[in-house]
């Protein structure tokens, strides 16, 4: 339900873009009943100004496609962001994008409605997906008064749920670790790291995680989007309402 705020602040849909208009018309066209591996999937990731969510913002969003579980790596999304706070040097020192590249990076508005056109009707994926979809959507109700309307996936819960349901998956893997930040993961599951905490390569990251644990799912019978959705969601996270 729209709260009396939202609907104050919201804007008109006729005074949208074709392309955001397309975008708030998602769950009419959306079918959870998809075979995983007929489904369109985006693995991405942010770097932000800070993780204060009321005080920091985007700098920069990464992001790759699938079809099933297969990586598109022709199919990409990178871009700097104008920032709508300041940079603190402890965000420098983690993703390395100093306040000289985001003088000419692009305008908030242009990068979020190029990710929405890129995005389209894919299922979202991400490592603590959560942190992301948040300041998507703080974005987005910014410049729009609307959130993301796709589904989003976290891979850090679909390790969880594996390691409690699927014995075999743990055999092959051995135990849980105590950290799972995406680089630990990422060295647990041989995956090759070459640069830390840039959105893309976090993504692309992300995105070989997403088809390392996919390939065990069908045994769990596991088989459809909705029945992903239902274990892959984090708590906290992106809209999974599309599942009722």
């Amino acid at each position: 339900m729209i709260s009396l705020l939202e609907r104050f602040f919201r804007k008109d849909d006729r005074n949208l873009s074709d392309r955001m208009q397309r975008h708030l018309r998602f769950k009419k066209r959306f079918d959870a009943g998809v075979s995983i591996d007929d489904a369109d999937f985006v693995a991405f990731d942010s770097e932000l100004t800070g993780r204060d969510f009321k005080r920091d913002s985007l700098i920069s969003l990464g992001a790759v496609k699938l079809k099933g579980r297969t990586i598109l790596p022709a199919k990409t999304f990178y871009r700097l962001v104008k920032p709508d706070s300041e940079l603190t040097s402890q965000s420098v020192v983690i993703h390395e994008i100093m306040p000289s590249e985001l003088k000419n990076a692009d305008e908030l508005a242009d990068v979020i409605e190029d990710f929405i056109d890129f995005i389209g009707d894919a299922v979202l994926v991400g490592h603590f997906v959560h942190i992301d979809v948040n300041f998507v959507n703080k974005a987005m109700k910014k410049l729009y008064g609307r959130k993301l309307q796709n589904p989003s996936v976290d891979t850090a819960s679909l390790q969880d749920w594996l390691y409690e349901n699927d014995s075999h998956f743990a055999r092959h893997y051995g135990g849980m670790m105590a950290t799972s930040d995406l680089f630990s993961m990422a060295q647990k599951y041989d995956i090759p790291i070459t640069k830390a905490h840039n959105a893309f390569c976090d993504a692309f990251i992300t995105a070989q995680l997403f088809q390392r644990f996919l390939n065990f799912l069908p045994e769990c019978g596991i088989n459809t989007v909705k029945e992903l959705l239902m274990i892959g969601k984090y708590i906290k996270g992106g809209d999974n309402t599309l599942l009722g």
